[in-house]
């Protein structure tokens, strides 16, 4: 799963079995539509799983996060991650 940061500062979240291929795709525009029309993009976090399938699993998690809850998971500000989903939920986490 990785996270990237498009040129107009918005992130797209991916998931990919080999993520140095993917990444040149995305820099050559052969990436998701969003990441074409943003280009160009930088890889800001990424996390390794043994499945795809987990991956997978994770970056649909993550793309349902908040644009603060990501930028915290980017940041390393693991710590913020749990205030971040009660803010955007109204206390149910996320």
């Amino acid at each position: 799963m990785y996270i990237l940061r498009c040129a107009d500062g918005s992130f797209y979240v991916g998931s990919t079995v080999d993520l140095e291929r993917r990444l040149g795709q995305h820099d050559a525009g052969q990436g998701a539509a969003y990441t074409r029309r943003r280009r160009p993009v930088q890889l800001v976090y990424c996390e390794d799983f043994p499945r795809i399938d987990d991956a997978y699993l994770r970056e649909k998690q993550v793309q349902g996060w908040s644009r603060a809850k990501r930028l915290a998971l980017v940041e390393g500000r693991l710590h913020d991650l749990p205030r971040l989903a009660r803010s955007r939920t109204g206390g149910s986490g996320g």
